[in-house]
């Protein structure tokens, strides 16, 4: 019998492998599409991976998750438009001009989502359960309307990036190479948020969601540990906002809307809270039932919705509680 730990390397070291050979395996199937499917994948397996840090760890549930995620997108959309334009994008005081170069685009994708995490953060975190909820609610829709409205930028319909990012060394237009680059920022963010959660701040995280204010009173600032986590996890869905506009070649206020943060919460809940790896399984399950179930109806949410209630039920961890033994509620 194997034990909880080497069922875990065992699945990990498992699930690595298969991300890895996926686009040669896809080759040798004859299904291409798949590794644009599994790109996917990968974009959204780092938002709820981000999310799961607040959520799993601090205790905070949010649903204007998806605006960090929309912004991070919007920068990188807005940036190719002036770029294509040949206009800047500020010229006073200082002149922003347009680009394509990944390298600048996704910092900048990066640090617009953390600044506005920061501000988001810095208000609604004075509130805790219900009404944290609504506050994130509201400035996520808040912005959804500001784009909607925003006609220099296409309004309701969005902007189309008439190609994706360009990095020095590699093709961002080949599915493969694109593939790869996911892959590459979400393992590197997985190993970032792993060494996070067993740090000291990680704990202190954790003490917040246990207990908050006998935390505080051990001397901890709190209100300090979970907004610089908040900000961390906003910066991750905006870099994860700048691959799915380069994936889609199009960005729009959908990316922000209260479903869109419900769809990456429902990922979270369905791989695993608190477990980091589990929120990749779940943005696998949930998109890969999502792609197969709707071939034969639109209605495939009718289909999905009893399985979630059933892992939200049984299994503590969701799907990765299950595989690596940990799936019982009462455990």
């Amino acid at each position: 019998m194997y034990s909880h730990f080497d069922r875990k390397k065992i699945c990990l070291c498992t699930g690595a492998l298969l991300l890895i050979l996926l686009p040669m395996l896809a080759a040798l199937g004859g299904e291409p599409y798949l590794v644009s499917l599994a790109s996917r994948i990968l974009i959204y397996a780092l938002a709820a991976v981000s999310l799961d840090l607040i959520l799993g760890y601090g205790g905070l549930v949010s649903l204007g998750h998806a605006a960090f995620f929309g912004i991070g997108a919007y920068v990188v959309g807005i940036l190719a438009h002036h770029d294509f334009e040949g206009t800047a994008m500020i010229s006073w005081p200082i002149v922003i001009p347009g680009t394509d170069s990944a390298l600048v685009a996704w910092p900048a994708a990066v640090l617009g989502a953390a600044l506005l995490a920061a501000v988001i953060g810095a208000l609604s975190l004075r509130t805790s359960g219900m009404h944290f909820i609504m506050i994130t609610l509201a400035f996520a829709q808040m912005l959804f309307y500001f784009f909607v409205g925003l006609e220099s930028y296409g309004g309701d319909d969005g902007l189309t990036l008439f190609s994706r990012n360009t990095l020095p060394g590699l093709d961002l237009g080949d599915d493969t190479q694109f593939y790869y680059v996911c892959l590459g920022l979400l393992f590197a963010f997985l190993l970032l948020a792993g060494r996070l959660v067993e740090s000291r701040f990680g704990l202190v995280v954790r003490g917040c969601r246990e207990n908050d204010k006998r935390t505080q009173s051990l001397g901890f600032p709190t209100y300090r540990y979970k907004l610089l986590c908040f900000v961390i996890a906003g910066a991750a869905a905006g870099l994860a906002g700048a691959l799915i506009a380069n994936q889609i070649e199009y960005v729009s206020p959908g990316l922000m809307h209260w479903t869109r943060s419900g769809i990456i919460l429902v990922m979270v809940l369905l791989g695993g809270t608190g477990t980091l790896y589990g929120p990749v399984l779940g943005a696998a399950a949930f998109l890969l039932l999502e792609e197969g179930i709707s071939i034969y109806t639109e209605h495939w949410m009718v289909y999905f919705g009893p399985l979630l209630i059933l892992v939200v039920l049984f299994a503590r961890h969701g799907l990765y509680g299950i595989l690596v033994g940990k799936g019982k509620r009462h455990g």
